[in-house]
C-alpha cells in the first residue's frame, strides 16, 4: 500500500499487521482494561476462550503501544480511593507496590503568604489579615492554618499513596507475566487509521526523519496496525485521541477549555523530618491564591511534593518551576522539606473540564478510556482510579460482545461499554461534579465557594456561568504587573527578555517581590540542573519534533509568548525572528504548550500542533 509519508512527498511503502485489540497509552486506564482482558483470554486448560480473529486457533491478539521510552517513566505521585484498583486484585496487598502505602494522615492546610508577594484579592487580604490578628484561636503556626475539616468530596482517608510510575511498572509485569498481551514502550503511534466514519487501526511514527519529518537516511515507516478494535488512552494530548476529536468532534454542548499543569518533585526526606508514610496534606493559598499544593509521603523517607495551576490563574507570567520552589520554601512546608534532596521531579497538563470535557466514548472501531475520555473528577480531584476503572468496564464490554459474536460498532459499544459507564460510580460521581469549579473563572473566593455548595448538595446547586474562550480569559501583562511595574519599565523588560531570548518570568516575578531561591545544590537547584536529575529528559535520534508552530506569522504578533513562560522543561524559547524555538532534548512532555497557546486565529484553537514523539523524562521514581 502506498501513501504518504508526514512531512515528505514521496510515496512509501509500509508494513502492515492485523491483531484483534491495538491500543495506545499505557497507564491506569489502560492497565484496568489489560489486566481484565488478560484473565479472560484462556481457560484454565489453556485453550482460547477468546479466540482471535485474525489469528484462528489462538487467543485473542491484543497489542498496546506506549509513547514513553519505559512503562514506568510515569510523572506523578497520586493519593487515590482506589476503589477500582483494589476491586482488580482482591485479596492482593497493594503496599507491595514499590513507594506505596495506605493513607494514614490527612490534612487541609491553609497557607498564609510570608514573603508578601503573591497576588492576594481585597477579600482574601482581609481574610488572611483577621487570621494573623486571631492567632491563638485560628491556631497560625509558620504562616499557615491547619483547617478543622477535609470537604468530604476531596478525603482520601480510606485511599492509597502511589508512585504512578512505580505502579504502571507493577501492573505492566503482572499483565505480561501471563504471555497473552503485549505492551510495547517507545513505539509513538502517529494517528488512528481512518476509514469513513470508523477507525480500523493505528499507524505507528516514522522513524529515520530529520526534524520537519522528512526521510533521512536510514528511513523506517511507521507500520500500519490493523485492529477490530482501537482502544484510545492516550491522555489529554495523546495525538491519537485529539485526532479523533478534530474527526468526529465532540458531543453538542461539551468542552475542553479547563485543565491545570501539575509539576511534582520527589524528595528524599532527612530522617528527622517528622513525616509519617501515609501523611497527604492538601493546600491552597500560595504561592498564589489560584494554586493549589499537596504534598503525599511514600515509604523509605520518600515524598512527592507538587502544585497544581490552573488554567483560571489569568497571569500570563506563570511559571510552574519557580511557583513550585516557592511552594517548598513555605515556613509550614520547608521544616519538614529543609535538609532533603531532590530525587526527580516531573509535570504533566491534566484535563480538568471533567464531565464536560467528554469526547465521543464511542464510535465504529474504536473506544475511548482515561483521562483523555473526560473521566477525571474535578470536585474530588481525583483521577487514577476512574481512569483504572473506565478501563475495567471498558474491558468486561469487550468479552461481553466477542461471548455474543458481536462485531465493535458504535451501537454494541455504546450498549456495552457506554452503558456500564453511565450506571457506575464514576459517572454518577462525575455528574455531581460537572459544574463544580465554574466559579473559579469569577475569582477564588468565588470558586472555593462554588464547590463548597456543590459539595453539600450533591450537584443539585452549582455556580455554571458560560466558560469563556482558552484566549480570552488569560489577562494581559499590564493587567496583573500594572500596579508594581510602570509601563515605561515593563517595555523595557520585554524588550530586554526578547533580546536574550529569555524568558519574563523570572524578571518580572523578582521585580514584583518574590526572592530569589536560594540554591543549596541539593534540593533547591536551578531549572536547567534539574532536567538532568532522576534519569535526565532524552529524545532519541531519527524523531521528527512533536512540537510545531503551524502559523508562524501568528506567532511573531503573540506576546507574551505563553509557550514560553509556561514550558515545564524551558524546551520552547524566544526564537530569532519571533517564531518559538523548540529544543526536543529539553521536552517533558507534558504538553503545556498546547494547552496555552494564545497565538489564534480564531480564539479558541491554538496555533500548536502537539505530535507524537518518544523520549521524554526518564526517572523510575515518578
Amino acid at each position: 500500500m502506498s501513501v504518504t509519508a508526514p512531512s515528505a512527498s514521496i510515496p512509501v511503502e509500509r508494513q502492515q499487521m492485523s491483531v484483534d485489540i491495538a491500543g495506545v497509552g499505557f497507564g491506569p486506564a489502560m492497565g484496568g482494561f489489560l489486566t481484565t482482558l488478560s484473565r479472560r483470554l484462556v481457560n484454565e486448560d489453556g485453550t482460547p476462550r477468546l479466540e482471535s480473529a485474525v489469528a484462528p486457533g489462538l487467543p485473542l491478539q491484543v497489542i498496546c503501544y506506549e509513547r514513553a521510552d519505559g512503562l514506568g517513566f510515569g510523572v506523578s505521585g497520586a493519593v487515590t480511593r482506589a476503589r477500582g484498583i483494589r476491586a482488580s486484585f482482591p485479596g492482593v496487598d497493594l503496599t507491595q507496590i514499590p513507594m506505596a502505602t495506605a493513607v494514614t494522615k490527612e490534612k487541609l492546610v491553609y497557607l498564609l503568604d510570608p514573603v508578601g508577594a503573591s497576588r492576594r484579592s481585597f477579600a482574601l487580604r482581609v481574610a488572611d489579615r483577621v487570621i494573623r490578628g486571631f492567632t491563638s484561636i485560628a491556631r497560625v503556626r509558620d504562616s499557615a492554618v491547619e483547617l478543622p475539616f477535609i470537604p468530604k468530596s476531596m478525603r482520601k482517608h480510606d485511599g492509597m499513596i502511589f508512585s504512578l510510575g512505580q505502579l504502571n511498572q507493577w501492573v505492566s509485569d503482572q499483565v505480561a507475566s501471563a504471555g497473552l498481551v503485549q505492551i510495547w514502550p517507545g513505539m509513538p503511534v502517529a494517528e488512528p487509521l481512518m476509514d469513513g466514519n470508523a477507525v480500523n487501526g493505528l499507524r505507528l511514527a516514522d522513524q529515520g526523519v530529520g526534524l520537519d519529518g522528512a526521510p533521512v537516511d536510514g528511513f523506517l515507516p511507521g507500520m500500519d496496525v490493523r485492529a477490530a478494535l482501537t482502544v484510545v488512552a492516550d491522555g489529554p494530548v495523546g495525538a491519537v485521541g485529539r485526532q479523533i476529536d478534530s474527526h468526529f468532534g465532540l458531543p453538542d454542548g461539551n468542552h475542553q477549555r479547563e485543565w491545570a499543569l501539575g509539576m511534582k518533585m520527589v524528595v528524599e526526606l532527612r530522617e528527622d523530618s517528622g513525616l509519617e508514610p501515609g501523611t497527604v496534606l492538601h493546600t491552597l493559598g500560595f504561592p498564589e491564591p489560584e494554586i493549589f499544593g499537596f504534598l503525599y509521603v511514600h515509604p523509605d523517607r520518600l515524598a512527592s511534593v507538587g502544585i497544581f495551576i490552573p488554567s483560571w490563574f489569568r497571569s500570563p507570567v506563570r511559571t510552574a518551576y519557580r511557583y513550585l520552589q516557592h511552594f517548598m520554601l513555605h515556613p509550614y512546608l520547608w521544616r519538614y522539606l529543609q535538609g532533603g534532596t531532590l530525587k526527580s521531579w516531573g509535570a504533566k497538563s491534566l484535563q480538568e473540564s471533567g464531565r464536560h470535557g467528554e469526547p465521543l466514548l464511542a464510535g465504529n472501531g474504536y473506544a475511548r478510556i482515561g483521562e483523555g475520555s473526560g473521566s477525571t473528577n474535578v470536585l474530588a480531584g481525583s483521577g487514577v482510579d476512574e481512569a483504572w476503572t473506565t478501563g475495567v468496564q471498558l474491558a468486561e464490554a469487550v468479552i461481553e460482545l466477542l461471548e455474543q459474536k458481536k462485531a465493535f460498532t458504535r451501537e454494541n459499544l455504546e450498549q456495552a461499554y457506554v452503558g456500564r459507564r453511565r450506571a457506575s460510580w464514576v459517572d454518577a460521581e462525575s455528574k455531581i461534579a460537572a459544574d463544580s469549579r465554574n466559579g473559579f473563572q469569577q475569582g477564588v473566593v468565588t470558586g472555593l465557594m462554588g464547590m463548597a455548595i456543590t459539595g453539600l448538595t450533591r450537584g443539585s446547586i452549582s455556580p455554571a456561568p458560560p466558560l469563556r474562550s482558552i484566549c480570552a480569559r488569560t489577562a494581559a501583562l499590564e493587567q496583573i504587573c500594572g500596579s508594581r511595574i510602570s509601563p515605561a519599565e515593563l517595555k523595557q523588560l520585554q524588550e530586554e527578555c526578547a533580546a536574550r531570548g529569555t524568558a519574563l518570568h523570572d524578571r518580572i516575578m523578582e521585580r514584583c517581590g518574590w526572592p530569589e531561591i536560594p540554591y543549596d545544590g541539593r534540593l533547591l537547584i536551578s531549572h536547567q540542573d534539574a532536567l538532568l536529575v532522576g534519569g535526565s529528559v532524552q529524545a532519541p535520534p531519527g524523531c521528527a519534533n512533536h512540537v510545531v508552530f503551524v502559523r508562524p506569522e501568528l506567532c511573531r504578533e503573540c506576546e507574551p509568548k505563553l509557550c514560553v513562560e509556561m514550558c515545564s522543561g524551558q524546551a520552547i524559547t524566544r526564537g530569532e525572528d519571533g517564531v518559538p524555538a523548540f529544543d526536543r532534548e529539553k521536552c517533558v512532555y507534558c504538553g503545556a504548550c498546547l494547552w496555552n497557546c494564545r497565538a489564534s486565529a480564531d480564539g479558541e484553537k491554538g496555533n500548536i500542533e502537539f505530535r507524537a514523539g518518544a523520549g521524554g523524562l526518564h526517572s523510575t521514581l515518578n
